[in-house]
C-alpha cells in the first residue's frame, strides 16, 4: 500500500515525538533512579538527622535535576503547623513565615499539606496553573517558583512508626513532571528516607538508653553525684598512681548520723531533701583533683589522690565546717549531725574496697569533741562486727525480756529525804553479760531502735510507779528523752495515753533532756517541753554545763530543775576551777527559780561543799549506785535510818 509523502511526513513527525516523549521518560526514570542510589548512600553514611535531611535534599537537586526539594514535619499544635526542616530552591524561613498549615483550611491547600494529612502522594500539581495557588495566600509561593525555575510540585508522606511526620517535596521544571515510573521512584526514595530517619532516631534512642544504664551504674540519681562503684574503681587506679609515684593519698568517709532519725520520723522525702542539700554544700567545697562520691544511704566519701595525713585532717576540719549549719527540711531546722572518718594508704591498706572500708570503720569513733572526726586505728574492723552482731541481738532483747529497769536515788541535801530517782536501762546480754548502757544506746541510735527503747522505758517506768504506788511508796520516777524522741509526733498522745492506763500522778512522772538534746532543736524542744508540762509534769535539764545553751533561751523553757553534769561536780573539791562553775550554776538556778541537783556526789567532801553553796539535790554513789527498781523500797528504809 503506497503512502502519500503528506502521510509520509505525518508518520514521521508523530514517530520523532513518540521517540522524544521515550527519550523525556527514559531520562527521567534514569534520574529518579540514579537519585535513588544517591539516597541510599546518603542514607549509610547519615549520621545526625538534620544532617540527613540536608543531605537529601541536595542529592535530590544535583542527581535528580529537580529545581526545588523540602522535608517538612508536622507539628501536632493547636494550628497543625509545618516545621521545614530543609530546603533547596526556596529559602524555609521564607516559607515558614508564610504559616501554611496541614489543617483542612485554606492554608493547608498545598501538596505537602494534602501528603500529610491524607498519608498519600499529592503527585504534579502545577504552581502556575492549579486554581488552589491560585488564591492570595499562595501569592509568595507562585513567586518563588517562578523566580526558581519550576513549575510542577510533587510531596511524598514521611512513615515513621506507622505514623505520618511530614512529606518530603520536590519541583520540577515541566509542569507535565512526575510521570508513573518516575514516582514509583520517588516514593520508594521518600520511604527510604523515612526508614532512615526512624533508624536514626532508634541509634539515637538505644545511645540514651546505652548512656543512662552507664550512668545508673555508675552515678547516684538522687545526689546526682558518682556512687560507691565508681568510688572504688577511681580509687584503686589513685592507688596505683600512689603507688608507681610513691607518694600517700587519704579517703575521707562522711557519716550522715540523723538520717535514720529523719526518715522514720519526717519522712523518706524529708531524709532525701537532707541529703540533696548535703551534696550540693559537698560540691561546692570541692577542691580541684578530689573526687566526691555518694557511697551508701547516708554516706559520702572523699578521695584525696596526692594527700597525707595533714592534708585529710585539714580537709576534714573544713569539711565538718562545710556540713555543721542546720539544714531546712520539711520546715524545720535540722542539725544533720555528720561524723567523718580518715583511712591513708599505704599506712591501713593498699586496696580500694578495704581503705573504704577502715574510713567508714573510723566513723565510729568520732567524737564532736574532738572536731567530729577520727583517723583509723587498728581493731576498729573488729569493734564494727561486735557491734553489729550486738544490734542485732539488741532488736530481740525487748521480747526476750533482757532488759532490765534500775533506777538511782535522789536525796535532798538539807533534809536528806528522798525526792525520787533517775529511771535507768540496763541490759542482761545472755552472753556478754550486763553491757554499759552508753554502748547499748549507740547501737539504739545506729540501729532506729531508740524510739522502740524509748516505749520499753515509758511503759516500764509507769509500771514501776504503780507498783511502787499500790505498797505506799509515793516517789517520782525520771525518764530521760534523746533528741530522737522529740521527733517523734506520738510522744506526747502515747505519754497521756499511760497516764489514763495507770492513773498515774503527774507529779510521780518527771522527764530529762540533756541540754545538747535541747540546743540541737530549739524550736522543737521548746514545743515538746510546753506540751509536756501541761500535762503537769516536772522537767529537768540534764548533764548542765556541757553544752551551749544561752540564758535567754533558759528562760524560756518550761522547765523546773537544772542537773549540774558530774563532770563539774566530782573534781570540785581538788579543783577550785570546779568549784568556781558548780557555785556560779547554783547562784544562776535559784535566780531562775530552779531547783539545782548535783550529779555525781560520790565523796563526803563533796556532800559537805554542796551544803554549803546550797543546793538542792544530791545524786551519786555517795547515796547510792543505780539498783534494781524493784529494790528501791528496802533501800530507801535502810537510808532513812542511817545516822545523820
Amino acid at each position: 500500500m503506497a503512502y502519500s509523502a503528506k502521510e509520509t511526513d505525518t508518520v514521521s513527525r508523530n514517530s520523532v515525538t513518540k521517540n522524544e516523549q521515550l527519550l523525556t521518560m527514559i531520562e527521567r526514570v534514569t534520574c529518579a533512579l540514579r537519585t535513588l542510589s544517591a539516597g541510599n548512600h546518603t542514607l549509610l553514611h547519615a549520621s545526625d538527622e538534620q544532617e540527613l535531611l540536608h543531605d537529601m535534599c541536595q542529592v535530590i537537586v544535583e542527581k535528580g535535576g529537580y529545581r526545588m526539594v523540602g522535608v517538612a514535619y508536622a507539628e501536632h499544635d493547636k494550628d497543625k503547623s509545618l516545621h521545614w526542616m530543609a530546603s533547596i530552591g526556596v529559602d524555609k524561613e521564607f516559607v515558614e513565615a508564610l504559616q501554611y498549615t496541614w489543617a483542612d483550611t485554606e492554608m493547608g491547600r498545598s501538596a505537602t499539606a494534602i501528603a500529610i494529612r491524607t498519608g498519600q502522594p499529592c503527585v504534579g500539581r502545577s504552581i502556575l496553573t492549579d486554581p488552589v495557588y491560585a488564591a492570595p495566600a499562595y501569592a509568595p509561593l507562585r513567586e518563588n517558583a517562578i523566580k526558581a525555575g519550576y513549575a510542577a510540585v510533587t510531596a511524598f508522606p514521611l512513615r515513621v512508626n506507622e505514623q505520618v511526620l511530614g512529606a518530603l517535596v520536590m519541583g520540577a521544571i515541566e509542569p507535565d513532571a512526575f510521570d508513573e515510573e518516575e514516582v514509583k521512584l520517588l516514593s520508594e526514595l521518600a520511604d527510604d528516607l523515612a526508614y532512615g530517619i526512624t533508624n536514626l532516631r532508634m541509634r539515637i534512642e538505644h545511645q540514651t538508653a546505652q548512656a543512662t544504664i552507664a550512668r545508673l551504674a555508675y552515678y547516684d540519681s538522687l545526689t546526682e553525684l558518682p556512687n560507691r562503684t565508681f568510688m572504688l574503681e577511681r580509687l584503686q587506679d589513685a592507688i596505683q598512681t600512689a603507688k608507681s609515684n610513691h607518694h600517700p593519698l587519704a579517703l575521707l568517709h562522711m557519716s550522715i548520723v540523723r538520717l535514720r532519725g529523719i526518715n522514720q520520723i519526717l519522712g523518706y522525702g524529708s531524709g532525701d531533701q537532707l541529703l540533696q542539700q548535703l551534696a550540693q554544700r559537698l560540691k561546692r567545697s570541692l577542691e580541684t583533683g578530689n573526687f566526691l562520691a555518694r557511697v551508701g544511704e547516708g554516706e559520702f566519701a572523699l578521695l584525696l589522690p596526692s594527700g597525707g595525713s595533714d592534708d585529710a585532717i585539714q580537709a576534714a576540719q573544713r569539711l565538718a565546717n562545710v556540713l555543721h549549719d542546720s539544714v531546712e527540711v520539711a520546715g524545720l531546722m535540722v542539725d544533720p549531725r555528720v561524723s567523718i572518718g580518715i583511712a591513708l594508704y599505704p599506712v591501713h591498706a593498699i586496696k580500694a574496697d578495704i581503705l573504704l572500708r577502715r574510713a567508714n570503720a573510723a566513723t565510729n569513733d568520732v567524737c564532736p569533741s574532738r572536731g567530729g572526726y577520727a583517723i583509723y586505728t587498728g581493731g576498729q574492723e573488729q569493734e564494727c562486727t561486735r557491734r553489729l552482731s550486738l544490734m542485732g541481738d539488741f532488736r530481740q532483747a525487748i521480747e526476750r525480756k533482757e532488759l532490765l529497769l534500775y533506777c538511782q536515788p535522789k536525796v535532798d541535801i538539807v533534809s536528806r529525804r528522798v525526792c525520787g530517782a533517775e529511771a535507768l536501762v540496763r541490759w542482761q546480754h545472755p552472753v556478754h553479760g550486763m553491757l554499759a548502757t552508753t554502748e547499748f544506746i549507740k547501737l539504739a541510735e545506729n540501729a532506729g531502735l531508740i524510739t522502740p527503747l524509748t516505749h520499753w522505758m515509758l511503759d516500764a517506768v509507769f509500771s514501776q510507779s504503780y507498783a511502787w504506788h499500790e505498797v505506799g511508796l509515793e516517789q517520782a520516777l525520771s525518764v530521760n528523752l534523746s533528741a530522737h524522741d522529740l521527733y517523734d509526733p506520738m510522744l506526747i498522745d502515747r505519754i497521756k495515753g499511760l497516764f489514763s492506763t495507770w492513773n498515774i500522778s503527774p507529779e510521780l512522772i518527771q522527764f530529762e533532756l540533756t541540754e545538747s538534746t535541747l540546743m540541737e532543736e530549739p524550736s522543737i524542744a521548746l514545743e515538746t517541753l510546753t506540751k509536756l508540762k501541761k500535762l503537769g509534769t516536772r522537767l529537768f535539764i540534764d548533764d548542765f554545763g556541757t553544752g551551749y545553751s544561752s540564758l535567754s533561751y533558759l528562760q524560756k523553757l518550761p522547765v523546773d530543775s537544772i542537773k549540774i553534769d558530774q563532770s563539774f561536780v566530782m573534781p570540785m573539791e581538788a579543783n577550785n576551777d570546779s568549784a568556781v562553775i558548780v557555785h556560779s550554776t547554783i547562784e544562776l538556778g535559784h535566780n531562775l527559780d530552779l531547783e539545782v541537783v548535783a550529779e555525781g556526789v560520790d565523796s563526803q567532801a563533796v556532800w559537805d561543799l554542796l551544803v554549803t553553796l546550797e543546793c538542792d539535790v544530791a545524786q551519786g554513789y555517795l547515796i547510792s549506785m543505780p539498783m534494781p527498781a524493784e529494790e528501791f523500797s528496802n533501800w530507801e528504809s535502810e537510808w532513812v535510818r542511817m545516822p545523820v
